[in-house]
């Protein structure tokens, strides 16, 4: 499936759905004022904090021949692989890429079939290291469809898409091909059985268009839709004086980088398709920084992609932008006032407009490394471009644009915060985007909240590029290289930078070793954190910094200085029933030992000194237990909660249950327990089934009474995993209880894992 990425005016049309990390960099005017407002200035803040990476964690440059042998083996073991992680008989992994940390740590990233079907949303990273493994998937649901056989026909989806097509402004549409099954498991609880269409025509301003349609195979209903192509020594106009790779072939030289992969650069002479002209010149010295040269934007161009390629390897050890040392090529002079600039994976190519009336191109260092980590990201995460993961997806062009400059470090184009600010489409000078304070574009969000993921995705970017600055230079009002910033915090709590180098690496580990296709803003800072790990150590000055940044827009906490206990919620335990409850606690003083005090245990529980819970309770009641957690410095942290201990009974045995069919039951046989019921009878019930609403689930009683628990309630979401409380003081405890279910409607299937009463 092909991917696009855009420099782009904003469509008149809501934000698509997309799997691929379609994206682009939004192009728009000053609205006015912030739509959110900041706190006060929380001030400068404290100095940097200056730390060198881990060694172990590098991940340095694989040899073509290297790499091959880890995917080769990748690819030999994925059965195994498949069996370990307990997917399904019918389901299958394909090996996308393999990366490995100095200190030998592989990270395996997998796509995902289901019966030969292109499995959309079902990616997952294997992280293996000293034989242990775990996993960061994009989707904990199930991968099962009830049949492969579609109810629409592949023509029907295809006319299906063709009028989404319409209604998007696409012009000139045809398929591309035919419609490809597929099983779609991306923004959805629910898989389902998909035709994938691709509809080809001209969007509204010029850009090619690659719109994808996902048809629902049962329905016919649109799944899904997201558009593939999104708007975002020589003498260049925006770079300066600057040396260029070309080759000498006969009497001219070329636009060939020799040093990267033979990178080519060529001149559309505004057309729209095909590869123009290879920029060709008979001494070598290339452009003279006015744009009447048609060499300018080409010295542009082929700067941009260089210094692209330089960053990522340098700094990564990253050959190329799918990291298999292939070269990416250029086209500069794309149409006619094309006011934008596009990354395509379908031509694995950039491509370059001229701006209005041909005389402001976008050619500038960010727009080159925006667009082309589109393809970085494309070839790792695939963040899927819609709600939150878009945003993320948007933020890490951005936040690789500025890492880009500064590792570049222009005299011409001096490093910034600042997106977009050279090509001044606008014509006010003002650039599109601000990092450290987004809201001043007068549509970015500063901060997250529950309704980020419902606006377009280059305004829900603010957020995570707000992070990036905070976490590269620390809140407050300051001066870097001329331009003046000034970030606040959700908090009205300082932030301290960590260098833009540092908050680059911790990125970008994230992105290529953690996040998946699904990764929302509480992922990412799960991911960042670990990456932080890796990189600086668990708690380090650096990692500390990384969860300040996060809380400075709203998403997590501060992690305090010393002890830190996670919160224990009340316990359950049964009567005879093996407990083991660890205690999760850390200090971020750093080699100090951490010793654990319990009180109030039930009995027949005891705390190991490494803060294991264990036994076997023999009395019913309630306990209120308190821990107290100390490390070596005498930095403390408690919590307190209650400890039920009941007479609960419980049975793991499955029951399948059939598809619209009879009721099936699952009994438990009390004895020994004289007297009635509680008129507080709890019932854990522990069902997997996709779609709960067709389930009627009921509690029998030993003389036969029922009670209803679920009648088909929950529609669409999937499984029941739930307390239900009953008045079953009528019943005796002894004798035998049951859990009936039954499926009263056709498709979706499903067993009984488990059931829990305590009468």
């Amino acid at each position: 499936m092909s991917g696009s990425h855009r420099f782009a005016h904003r469509r008149r049309r809501a934000a698509a759905l997309a799997l691929t990390t379609a994206s682009s960099l939004l192009v728009l005017g000053v609205q006015g004022a912030p739509v959110s407002a900041a706190p006060a200035d929380p001030g400068s803040g404290p100095s940097k904090i200056i730390a060198t990476p881990r060694a172990g964690a590098a991940q340095p440059t694989l040899s073509p021949a290297a790499r091959a042998s880890l995917l080769k083996s990748a690819t030999a073991k994925s059965g195994d692989t498949a069996k370990d992680l307990g997917l399904g008989s019918r389901e299958k992994l394909v090996v996308k890429d393999v990366v490995k940390d100095a200190d030998g740590t592989t990270h395996t990233r997998y796509e995902r079939t289901y019966a030969g079907l292109p499995v959309l949303g079902g990616d997952l990273v294997l992280h293996l290291k000293n034989g242990r493994s775990t996993t960061s998937k994009a989707t904990r649901a199930t991968i099962t469809v009830p049949t492969t056989t579609p109810k629409i026909s592949a023509d029907r989806a295809a006319d299906k898409a063709l009028s989404v097509g319409k209604a998007a402004d696409v012009e000139k549409s045809e398929i591309e091909g035919k419609p490809r099954l597929v099983v779609w498991a991306a923004g959805s609880a629910k898989p389902v059985l998909a035709w994938e269409s691709v509809v080809e025509g001209v969007q509204d301003d010029g850009t090619p268009s690659e719109l994808h349609v996902v048809t629902d195979a049962g329905t016919g209903k649109v799944a899904a839709e997201y558009e593939g192509v999104h708007t975002g020594t020589g003498h260049g106009q925006y770079n300066g004086e600057v040396s260029v790779g070309s080759t000498l072939s006969g009497s001219s030289y070329q636009l060939v980088d020799p040093d990267r992969a033979g990178q080519r650069t060529y001149d559309l002479n505004q057309g729209t398709s095909g590869t123009g002209t290879l920029f060709t010149d008979d001494n070598d010295v290339w452009g003279d920084g006015t744009q009447a040269n048609r060499q300018t934007a080409g010295v542009d161009v082929a700067y941009g992609a260089a210094a692209t390629w330089d960053y990522y390897k340098d700094t990564y050890g990253r050959n190329g932008i799918r990291n298999d040392g292939v070269a990416a090529y250029s086209r500069a002079h794309y149409g006619n006032n094309y006011v934008n600039a596009f990354w395509q994976d379908a031509c694995f190519c950039m491509t370059y407009g001229d701006g209005s009336g041909n005389a402001n191109p976008l050619t500038s260092l960010d727009v080159a490394a925006h667009e082309m980590t589109h393809g970085v990201t494309s070839a790792t995460a695939n963040l899927t471009y819609s709600g939150e993961s878009g945003g993320l997806n948007e933020a890490t062009s951005d936040i690789f644009a500025a890492a880009v400059e500064f590792h570049s470090d222009l005299e011409a184009d001096v490093p910034d915060y600042l997106v977009g600010e050279k090509i001044d489409i606008n014509g006010d000078g003002t650039p599109l985007r601000y990092m450290d304070k987004p809201s001043k574009d007068g549509a970015s969000r500063d901060y997250w909240d529950a309704s980020l993921g419902s606006i377009d995705v280059h305004y829900s970017s603010g957020p995570a590029n707000h992070l990036f600055y905070l976490l590269s230079e620390g809140s407050g009002a300051k001066t870097i290289n001329g331009v003046d910033y000034d970030s606040p915090t959700y908090d009205n709590v300082p932030v301290t930078g960590i260098g833009v180098e540092n908050a680059a690496r911790i990125w970008y580990r994230a992105l290529t070793t953690y996040m998946t296709s699904s990764t929302n803003y509480a992922g990412a800072r799960t991911a960042t954190l670990q990456a932080a790990t890796d990189l600086f150590g668990a708690y380090s000055d650096t990692y500390l910094a990384v969860a300040a940044a996060w809380a400075g827009i709203n998403v997590g906490d501060r992690i305090a200085l010393g002890t830190n206990l996670s919160p224990i919620d009340d316990q359950l335990s049964g009567v005879g029933q093996d407990v083991s409850l660890q205690i999760e606690a850390y200090t971020t003083n750093t080699d100090s030992p951490l010793t654990y005090e319990v009180t109030g245990l039930p009995d027949g529980l005891t705390a190991s000194s490494g803060g294991l819970i264990s036994g076997v309770p023999t009395t019913t009641g309630t306990s209120e237990v308190t821990v107290t957690v100390t490390d070596g410095t005498g930095s403390t942290a408690s919590d307190t909660f209650e400890w039920r201990v009941a007479n609960i009974y419980g049975s793991s045995t499955r029951v399948d249950i059939p598809d619209n069919g009879a009721a099936v039951e699952s009994p438990i046989t009390i004895t020994g327990r004289p007297g009635n019921a509680s008129a507080t009878t709890e019932v854990y019930v522990n069902i997997v089934h996709t779609y709960r609403g067709d389930l009627t689930v009921d509690l029998v009683g030993p003389d036969g009474t029922v009670y209803s628990l679920l009648n088909r309630s929950g529609g669409s979401a999937d499984n029941v995993n739930q307390t239900f409380t009953v008045n079953a003081s009528a019943q005796p405890v002894d004798g035998t209880w049951k859990l009936r279910v039954r499926d009263v409607a056709a498709i979706d299937v499903g067993y009984i894992q488990q059931w829990r009463i305590t009468p």
